[in-house]
């Protein structure tokens, strides 16, 4: 590759207006059909992918091939395993989860190889026609949650790789700030034990909070705005070498950097808009834009796709493109991944909520 390639994402960060990175080059192809769904049982919507400790078998938690695992009209739960192992050829190893989780959003596996699932929605009755959503403040307002009737979701689970429940953050059902969650998104715990979970998804409290390894609350920061240390969806989490928190700031069409107390490092927008933030153990940052142009009204001119560069310094490296080429008005729709993952070979996986998908990228 290049070098002049390697520095164009720190010389469009420091452009005071970023132009659209498009133009990058794809070392990658697509395998479509890697992963191997049981018989009679098709791919739901899936934002959340990981890879296992072994660092080649791929975790994935999937909405019961739906977009969401909970049947609404009648209040029951799909039987369906929504958290799926696959090994490295594809062939599914393990799943469970049956009945626990009406909207899997994120994942993340610890150093001890246990699972970490969000669960992003409840179980309330939806509101009638013409009336607004129950328990939820106008956007921008005050605290948000629960909805009235809910009693399942918005919660975060711990789980051991046999899928053995060991622990549960947050109230079922959901709960308002300074207590919680109420649309978790993502979670992530750092080396030394402490999580991290992300919380707003559209509605709710735009933060991030910060639990000890036994699950108590160490503190909070953020609300709804555009400033450093504020965030309208802060979509997805992820750690670098360095201990650096990522934040996929997602409305902001931009990545936040901070240290573990929530200290403003940086904010980078040269990898467009952040659905899904994965970094590798070589500090190789994977980026996942699932909206430009389709579900975004304020990021025209950026493609949807995946952007790989360098967590140390944001220079660009790779972009795989969307094949969906569609925009506003034509096309609407969360398109490409919007959860993504590399395993230690390089591979690439992408988790897509509209086409209902797993991918795999491999180098060319």
């Amino acid at each position: 590759m290049k070098l002049a390639s390697l520095f164009v994402g720190v010389a469009l960060f420091l452009q005071g207006d970023i132009q659209p990175t498009n133009s990058l080059s794809n070392p990658y192809q697509t395998i479509k059909d890697w992963a191997k769904m049981p018989v009679g049982r098709v791919w739901g919507s899936t934002s959340a992918v990981e890879i296992d400790k072994d660092g080649k078998s791929v975790w994935v938690a999937e909405r019961c091939g739906q977009n969401t695992c909970l049947d609404r009209a009648t209040g029951q739960m799909s039987p369906l395993p929504s958290i799926l192992k696959f090994d490295p050829t594809g062939k599914l190893v393990k799943s469970f989860g049956e009945g626990m989780l009406i909207f899997p959003h994120g994942i993340f596996v610890d150093r001890a190889g246990n699972v970490w699932v969000t669960d992003g929605q409840d179980n309330a009755p939806q509101p009638a026609r013409g009336e607004g959503p129950r328990g939820e403040a106008a956007r921008g307002g005050g605290p948000i949650g629960p909805r009235s009737g809910a009693t399942k979701g918005n919660q975060v689970y711990k789980f051991s790789p046999e899928g053995r429940l060991l622990m549960t953050l947050g109230k079922p059902g959901g709960a308002a700030e300074p207590d919680y969650f109420y649309q978790p998104n993502d979670v992530l715990v750092a080396p030394n034990g402490d999580i991290f979970v992300s919380e707003g998804h559209g509605a709710g409290n735009n933060r991030i909070l910060k639990f000890s390894k036994d699950g108590k609350l160490i503190k909070s920061w953020g609300k709804l705005g555009t400033g450093p240390g504020e965030f309208d969806q802060p979509h997805s989490l992820a750690m670098d070498s360095r201990g650096r928190l990522f934040v996929g700031d997602r409305n902001n069409n931009r990545i936040q950097i901070f240290d573990q107390d929530g200290k403003f490092i940086a904010e980078w927008k040269q990898f467009s808009r952040p659905s899904g933030v994965y970094i590798d153990k070589k500090d190789i940052l994977y980026v996942a834009d699932s909206e430009s142009e389709s579900v975004s009204r304020n990021h025209d001119g950026w493609k949807r796709g995946i952007r790989i560069g360098s967590a140390k310094d944001g220079a660009l490296l790779a972009f795989i493109p969307d094949p969906e080429t569609r925009k506003r008005p034509e096309f609407t729709g969360t398109s490409a991944a919007e959860g993504v993952a590399a395993d230690t070979q390089g591979n690439v996986y992408g988790a897509e909520v509209g086409p209902r998908a797993l991918k795999r990228y491999v180098k060319k």
